[in-house]
């Protein structure tokens, strides 16, 4: 998965959640500071994350700082799809 498209889904993930067009984003923007994400919105945006890139979230090994920033979640996602579909 290409990571513009990865970028794409985290931002129609976060208007699913936020219940708002989120668009626009940079990989700099921070998901709880600057877009007030709390842990409850966080865990839907991983399910609309799931639902949207093919990815299975193991909360076991969630890290707070895959959620710094988009480019951080970015990241995250990534390195899921690689190893869902044996890249990694």
């Amino acid at each position: 998965m290409e990571r513009g498209n990865v970028i794409s889904a985290v931002e129609k993930s976060l208007s699913e959640v936020l219940e708002r067009p989120v668009t626009g984003l940079t990989e700099e923007v921070r998901l709880f500071e600057d877009l007030h994400l709390d842990s409850t919105s966080v865990l839907e945006l991983l399910m609309e994350l799931e639902d949207a890139t093919d990815i299975s979230v193991d909360p076991e090994d969630l890290d707070m700082d895959d959620f710094k920033s988009v480019g951080s979640l970015t990241d995250y996602v990534l390195s899921q799809t690689a190893q869902t579909t044996g890249e990694g």
